[in-house]
């Protein structure tokens, strides 16, 4: 059985690469001693280092495990567990240039912190090709089965202002094809009913950052 082009995880995935790709664009551009700006552009990587931690603990708590569990390879899966904590020191050390740079705003400062987010980038970048293209496959294999389901059910298991901020940074600027995947896969008044209630802060705090 052919593996879907599009799911969840790849949806997620093009969000972590959105955010990415315009928070180099905004380092790119910020103006010297702009600290409001700076502050704004930390905020949201904050919330992009928050959603794609929540993101790899997921996978590390439930889906690898079960893997393992169903004989999965686990060279494979040590390689995934290890680009996890690639990323994660990867992604600390860009937090911290982040921080520097929206204490003082400074060009020298936004432009180490391009930098460390360039290296970020390409941490991130490796990892997410060699999860779509090797371990999607195969946990599709699996996507029918009952350890997959209660995989699912524990997945799904969060709490309101989890699944709020969630859905209100996913959706934000999604394209239409992973739209209406969501659609498909998640009722669309749970989305909005979570993203506008309980994901509120994400629009006070974030999605402005994006509109400027």
């Amino acid at each position: 059985m052919t593996a879907p082009t599009t799911t969840m995880n790849r949806v997620i995935h093009a969000a972590v690469r959105r955010d990415l790709d315009r928070l180099a664009t905004a380092l790119d551009s910020v103006r010297d001693g702009d600290r409001a700006r700076a502050q704004g552009l930390e905020r949201a990587y904050a919330n992009l280092r928050a959603e794609l931690t929540h993101h790899h603990e997921g996978e590390d708590t439930h889906i690898w495990p079960m893997l393992q569990s169903v004989g999965v390879d686990p060279v494979l899966l040590g390689a995934m567990e290890s680009e996890h904590h690639t990323m994660a020191e990867a992604l600390a050390e860009t937090s911290a240039a982040m921080r520097t740079f929206a204490a003082s705003g400074s060009a020298a400062d936004a432009a180490a912190a391009r930098a460390s987010l360039r290296t970020t980038r390409d941490v991130v970048e490796r990892h997410l090709r060699h999860e779509e293209n090797e371990l999607e496959p195969e946990l599709h294999r699996y996507h029918d089965t009952p350890e997959w389901k209660a995989v699912e059910k524990k997945l799904r298991s969060q709490p309101p202002g989890v699944a709020g901020r969630f859905f209100a940074w996913l959706t934000d600027g999604m394209s239409d094809e992973h739209r209406a995947f969501l659609r498909a896969t998640v009722p669309a008044p749970v989305v909005t009913v979570l993203a506008k209630v309980f994901g509120r802060r994400y629009y006070k705090d974030v999605a402005p950052t994006w509109r400027v």
